[in-house]
């Protein structure tokens, strides 16, 4: 039984920007870039990357298992029965729900939002609800008892697609936890969705290398204010898939 395992939901064929998950990002597939970065964070003893079973993903999933990644995979459109087939290979007690198009995800935040679930006992913990920090730094804990629930109770398409919405209705009697940001920066796009986003994010990374943190970012854009014209777009507040 793993107890903390981080399941990173990609998939090729997304409809703005198909096959993003392996751009190259430092020299990474941005999947396997991504992947480095929640594997620094404390707290989490496994992550893997989550893709359908859809023939599309085939190259994703090559693609991480080369970088040593484990890979599940399960339904292309039913996202929430996708997380079950993943807390099922690793026995998970506890799910950390991330998306494949945050490659500058910050471990430090990660373990921030594991420690508040833990700390506070709740059904559910994140960084979004409401959101505070620059969209690209959504991270969702939640326990697999909520998660089983979800599975049984949430039916619509919305619900099935985005994993969490069932879970932060006030119907699901969940107990939930936020991390407030100290700085708030929900306005800040540093996911990707589309070319300007992914040209921003190679921006960043080159100028700062694969280990900055969310500061580090921070500042970066307070002194380069070119770069916050680069991809102005609407935040997706974690409903990715």
């Amino acid at each position: 039984m793993s107890d903390t395992v981080a399941l990173i939901q990609a998939r090729m064929s997304s409809s703005r920007l198909p096959g993003k998950v392996l751009a190259d990002l430092g020299g990474l597939p941005m999947i396997c870039f991504m992947a480095e970065r929640v594997r620094r964070a404390p707290g989490i003893d496994l992550v893997a990357v989550l893709t359908s079973d859809d023939p599309s993903d085939d190259p994703l999933a090559a693609a991480a298992e080369a970088h040593g990644v484990p890979v599940v995979r399960g339904p292309l459109n039913d996202v929430l029965a996708r997380y079950v087939v993943g807390a099922d290979a690793f026995d998970a007690r506890t799910i950390l729900r991330l998306t494949g198009d945050c490659p500058l995800i910050d471990p430090a935040l990660i373990a921030q939002v594991v420690a508040l679930h833990r700390s506070a006992g709740v059904d559910y913990a994140s960084n979004i609800d409401p959101p505070g920090f620059a969209d690209g730094m959504d991270t969702e804990c939640f326990t697999r008892n909520l998660l089983d629930r979800a599975d049984r109770l949430a039916v619509s398409g919305p619900e099935r697609e985005h994993v969490t919405l069932w879970m932060r209705a006030p119907e699901s009697g969940a107990s939930r936890a936020n991390l407030t940001a100290a700085v708030p920066a929900s306005h800040l796009r540093l996911t990707v969705d589309y070319p300007d986003d992914l040209a921003l994010v190679r921006r960043i990374a080159g100028a700062l290398g694969d280990e900055c943190d969310y500061f580090d970012i921070l500042r970066l854009l307070q002194q380069d204010a070119s770069l916050l014209e680069a991809n102005r777009h609407d935040r997706n507040e974690a409903l990715k898939s």
